[in-house]
């Protein structure tokens, strides 16, 4: 039996980043299961306010309860921290004094455990319909079942070497095009069984599951992940009041990379200046108790006072 409560990556690390004052106006761009965000709205006082967003319904309707007895204003809105920058401007925040955004998707998001999946197809280890949408699929330009069923081998492959690092891409492509050609590909369980077949047998029994970049890799690209993000924290930059923090906590090596290089470069451009030389990384008594937690990193920006 597995356990399904989400637990919370450095959550202290995090808001202490954003140095949370009583009267601030701080937003959770990715509400989640609310742990951040309740920690934020203890150091917030009656004066603050805390705006918190998230593209799960489940996750929005979850949090009301959690939020009745705490001091500051809370304001939860059902949207994808892409809409950051509209979002706001149509609530009437011209600035925020802070701004967190926590890149790992919850198991439960998606109907609890791994073992349990959600009906999208996110998991190799159920059978489901092949989604991998973190909203309604027929709101998408595509879905992990087009990818499966009607991209070119090496479209397929690029995706899996650019979003995953798959060593055995185009290997796994070419068995994705050849299955299709003896019927649809619809479920997950059906993918998962092909990618599994098609590559080596010491990678089969190697660290992880075979199947775990391919559908990282379909994930990204169904949910435009990386494009999303540089438009978060384009719009995040924008809307943070002088001395404002931004924090980003990223759970693989494409994120960081993009959260990295986007702090870089609004620092040469005189917007501010990075406050972590290095990410902070969880302590070994974290990982631990949640090893989930191991790849996460916490980059923190500082805006500049007279920007």
């Amino acid at each position: 039996m597995h356990d399904t409560k989400h637990i919370t990556v450095l959550l202290q690390e995090a808001v202490d980043a954003l140095d949370v004052q009583p009267n601030e106006v701080i937003v959770d761009a990715t509400l989640g299961s609310a742990g951040h965000s309740l920690l934020i709205a203890e150091r917030l006082g009656k004066a603050g306010t805390l705006i918190a967003l998230d593209a799960d319904e489940k996750a929005i309707a979850q949090a009301r309860e959690k939020f009745m007895k705490v001091a500051p204003n809370v304001r939860l809105w059902n949207a994808n921290f892409r809409e950051l920058g509209p979002l706001l401007e149509q609530i009437g925040y011209d600035t925020v004094d802070g701004i967190l955004a926590d890149l790992g998707w919850r198991q439960e998001q998606f109907g609890g455990d791994v073992e349990q999946g959600g009906g999208k197809g996110f998991s190799f280890r159920v059978d489901e319909p092949l989604h991998m949408t973190f909203g309604d699929p027929e709101s998408y330009p595509f879905t992990a079942y087009d990818i499966a069923n009607s991209w070119e081998p090496e479209s397929i492959a690029t995706i899996l070497q650019n979003y995953a690092e798959e060593r055995h891409a185009m290997r796994i492509a070419r068995a994705i095009v050849a299955a299709r050609e003896n019927g649809t590909i619809a479920t997950s369980g059906q993918l998962s069984s092909i990618i599994e077949e098609s590559v080596p047998a010491a990678y089969r029994h190697s660290g992880i599951h075979p199947s775990t970049r391919t559908f990282q890799a379909m994930r990204i690209a169904v949910n435009d992940e990386l494009g999303v993000l540089e438009t978060f924290i384009e719009a995040a930059l924008e809307k943070l009041a002088p001395n404002g923090r931004l924090a980003i906590i990223t759970f693989h090596s494409l994120e960081d990379r993009i959260v990295k290089h986007a702090f870089r470069k609004a620092a040469a451009d005189g917007k501010g200046e990075v406050v972590t030389k290095k990410p902070i990384i969880p302590s070994d008594e974290e990982v631990t108790k949640n090893p989930r937690a191991r790849s996460a990193k916490l980059r923190v920006f500082l805006k500049a006072f007279n920007d």
